[in-house]
């Protein structure tokens, strides 16, 4: 069985913009939760936010390391922001599924993993829709090996659920965001 169950639980968001809704536990889902709140954080400036996702990774890791992967995620993600071009879109820090965005993300950590280079510049390009990626690489690099030191491994399934959400990808790896 593939990633968030063949993507078979699927949700309809505003405007018809499809979301997932996975377990609310797994790499996966600690992946596009960290990445949902640190953001959140960063745009609104509210450290609920970073409470919230931090006690997600401290209930899944345990302190020690939560201390070490919200610290490599909160530079990825640092690195998202200053590359993009474009908005990056995320849902609510209490919402169930994910947006296409999240959806990248989680991918792009996912590609680090299995280390299917190509596919995590691919999604790098979508995500930020900017060709200054490398930053963007390294970091996820770094966050994606704490994750797996803390025996949180993606599915290699999630590189593929880049695709799933229907945006199309032109030839430059950038995403068509409706």
């Amino acid at each position: 069985m593939s990633i968030y169950k063949k993507i078979e639980r699927q949700a309809w968001g505003k405007e018809d913009q499809r979301i997932f809704v996975p377990p609310c536990s797994g790499a996966e889902w600690l992946v596009g939760i960290g990445f949902r709140c640190w953001l959140a954080g960063y745009d609104i400036g509210d450290i609920t936010c970073w409470e919230h996702g931090w006690n997600a990774y401290a209930n899944a890791l345990g302190t020690e390391r939560a201390k070490r992967a919200v610290t490599e995620l909160a530079c990825w993600v640092r690195a998202v922001r200053a590359s993009a071009s474009r908005k990056i879109e995320y849902h609510t820090c209490d919402a169930r599924g994910f947006c296409p965005d999240e959806c990248m993300a989680i991918s792009l950590i996912a590609a680090s993993q299995h280390h299917r280079c190509p596919a995590m510049r691919a999604c790098a390009l979508a995500l930020t829709g900017s060709e200054l990626v490398e930053p963007v690489i390294d970091a996820a690099n770094a966050f994606a090996d704490v994750l797996q030191d803390a025996n949180q491994r993606l599915s290699q399934d999630a590189v593929a659920a880049l695709m799933a959400d229907g945006r199309k990808v032109d030839s430059n790896g950038l995403a068509d965001h409706r």
